[in-house]
């Protein structure tokens, strides 16, 4: 599993997510609106509202909040306009960086981005440099103990692939489509699921072994994570389990 995965994980035992709440909220809201306004306020025939809308209901957002969203991106009332696209960078070690932004002022927004690249030891990259190894899937993190219990309930749920991470950590993954469906099935079968996201996925990892390079990687992750105006952030780093609990240390 991907690093930047099990840095979620370490975030969410830390509860972390808790505390940027608010932020998660509004970056949420963002896309809601933009979904809204592309596809229409209807959720039954606007696949991508659906998913957003069962994503901020995992996150705990009101239903008043999406409401009010959804209203603004449909204008029904009134509400900002979003541009969305995508930057691409390199973190030490040439770990790639896909980048996904809404955003009312693009020029403010590369700007942010570009500095954080620029004082944390990473670089921007032309478009496409990284994107290309990057797929869209949906991933369900699990904690449990019994492999065969995980494998026969996440392929029964619908799953493509189930991988191990050590600590009775488990990754399944599956078409981004039915993220939501599966998280469901799995919780009903008694797992303890720790997150649930519609992501992109590299198909070439790079194993990072480094301790410098991978606080300077996940520094990078963090500093982009903070910004408004960035919806999703993905890399392709793969840390080994005893240098993610030094670094989460």
């Amino acid at each position: 599993m991907s690093g930047h995965s099990k840095w979620a994980t370490i975030k969410h035992k830390k509860g972390a997510a808790d505390k940027a709440r608010a932020k998660v909220f509004n970056k949420i809201a963002r896309q809601l609106e933009v979904a809204a306004r592309e596809g229409g306020a209807d959720v039954a025939s606007n696949a991508s509202l659906r998913n957003i809308v069962l994503k901020a209901k995992a996150a705990q957002m009101t239903n008043d909040a999406i409401d009010r969203a959804v209203k603004r991106g449909a204008g029904l009332t009134d509400g900002g306009h979003y541009e969305a696209f995508t930057y691409e960078g390199y973190a030490p070690g040439g770990v790639a960086i896909l980048i996904d932004v809404l955003t009312n002022n693009r020029n403010r927004t590369a700007s942010d981005v570009r500095n954080i690249f620029s004082k944390l030891g990473g670089s921007m990259a032309e478009p496409g440099a990284v994107g290309w190894q990057f797929s869209r899937r949906g991933v369900v993190l699990l904690q449990s103990s019994d492999e065969d219990a995980v494998m026969m309930a996440a392929l029964d749920a619908g799953a493509d692939d189930v991988t191990a991470d050590g600590d009775g950590s488990w990754q399944i993954t599956c078409d981004p489509s039915k993220v939501f469906d599966v998280r469901d099935a799995l919780q009903a079968a008694g797992f303890k699921v720790v997150s649930t996201e519609s992501t992109m996925v590299s198909s070439l990892n790079i194993e990072v072994e480094d301790v410098a390079d991978a606080r300077a990687i996940l520094r990078i992750i963090d500093a982009l994570d903070e910004l408004d105006d960035v919806q999703d952030v993905y890399s392709n780093f793969d840390i080994s389990e005893s240098l993610m609990e030094v670094i989460g240390e």
